[in-house]
């Protein structure tokens, strides 16, 4: 059974194929702007968009597993989505200086063919410090973050703006690999269509 990533992030695509799995990728034909956003329910958001990606993939790929994530940041009931233009990525930045925020991801995995539905989130908490306006411009200027939510990948030069985080790394890079994996291998199915994709270092 194949394994198919509801996504063409690169940043989702480079977690995965750190753990050596062997999977395909499509991009779900869904409008995110057609899901209303609450404010008030960030996990229920980022959960409801996840799997409508992957609901969308896995009408296509019956027979397969596949995956969907989605991530948010959010601080004082305020979602950071991805930013539609530079000044919304600045504004972005500036309300996160200096600040905690939450950066949750909604995780759904789907196989139509064996009726297998399964949906979990994790949620890492992010300090950020007093980030210069210099800064921010020069990071949104060179790193055009418009497809990170909250205008920042942690992972790339913006690592300079984090004074810690609470929670796992790679839920805030875009999918909570270590979460995934555990559930995955107490499901026998999961677990063994896992070792099936697995690549032999």
């Amino acid at each position: 059974m194949d394994i198919i990533l509801a996504s063409e992030s690169p940043r989702r695509k480079f977690l995965l194929e750190t753990i050596n799995l062997v999977f395909k990728t499509s991009k779900p034909n869904i409008d995110e702007k057609n899901v209303k956003i609450n404010h008030n329910k960030p996990l229920e958001y980022c959960k409801k968009l996840s799997e409508k990606k992957c609901l969308n993939v896995a009408n296509e790929f019956k027979k397969s597993l596949v995956i969907a994530a989605d991530t948010i940041v959010y601080r004082k009931r305020s979602i950071y989505n991805k930013p539609n233009n530079r000044n919304e990525a600045i504004k972005y930045l500036q309300s996160l200086s200096n600040q905690t925020h939450i950066v949750y991801t909604g995780v759904s995995l789907i196989i139509q063919s064996e009726n297998i539905k399964i949906n979990f989130h994790d949620k890492t908490y992010v300090t950020f410090y007093e980030i210069s306006n210099q800064y921010i411009h020069y990071y949104v200027d060179n790193y055009r973050p418009y497809d990170k939510a909250g205008s920042y990948g942690i992972q790339d030069w913006s690592m300079i703006f984090v004074k810690k985080i609470n929670g796992c790394f790679n839920n805030v890079v875009g999918f909570p690999v270590s979460k995934f994996y555990k559930l995955a291998s107490m499901h026998s199915t999961l677990n063994k269509i896992i070792q099936l994709n697995q690549k032999n270092e």
